[in-house]
């Protein structure tokens, strides 16, 4: 088995959501659920099949974030990944919607930080091991570090 690491191209100002997920009928889904959560998203989904003709699937409302979905799955090489970049929305807006959805198996990550995607390589293909997501910690918020942090949760309105 051989283990690589792959970057994630991410455009400023979107965010991703990459799981795994098993049915062909999982873009379209996807696409629904988006589109009816939050419907001033602009967004790009591409699905990864693991059997039959093993083709990229794809859906959204914006071409040039499909195009970057099914880069970065092609990057990733494994079936039964799904990738899903969004403007105009976060992913707290859909994450419960999209884990809800039949197909979908797990979420390896919903963010907008730099990721990388640990893949394992066999003789069959590939696997999505994991995601490293952003970096690591640098310390414990402090008082003042705290406070920012609910001025910011206001200023964007996710809290009162």
């Amino acid at each position: 088995m051989e283990l690589k690491v792959i970057k994630i191209d991410i455009p400023e100002g979107c965010n991703i959501i990459i799981g795994q997920t098993h049915f062909i009928k999982t873009a379209e889904d996807l696409y629904e659920i988006i589109a009816t959560t939050v419907p001033q998203a602009k967004f790009g989904i591409a699905f990864t099949e693991a059997s039959g003709p093993c083709l990229i699937r794809t859906e959204g409302n914006d071409t040039e974030l499909v195009h970057l979905c099914v880069r970065n799955l092609q990057e990733i090489g494994a079936g039964h990944v799904f990738c899903i970049l969004l403007k105009n929305a976060y992913p707290i807006n859909i994450l419960n919607q999209i884990k809800n959805c039949p197909e979908v198996c797990r979420i390896f990550c919903a963010t907008a930080n730099p990721i990388e995607v640990v893949v394992a390589t066999t003789p069959q293909g590939n696997g999505v091991l994991g995601v490293i997501d952003g970096f690591s910690p640098k310390g414990v918020e402090t008082a003042e570090d705290k406070t920012q942090r609910k001025e910011f949760l206001r200023k964007i309105g996710y809290k009162l």
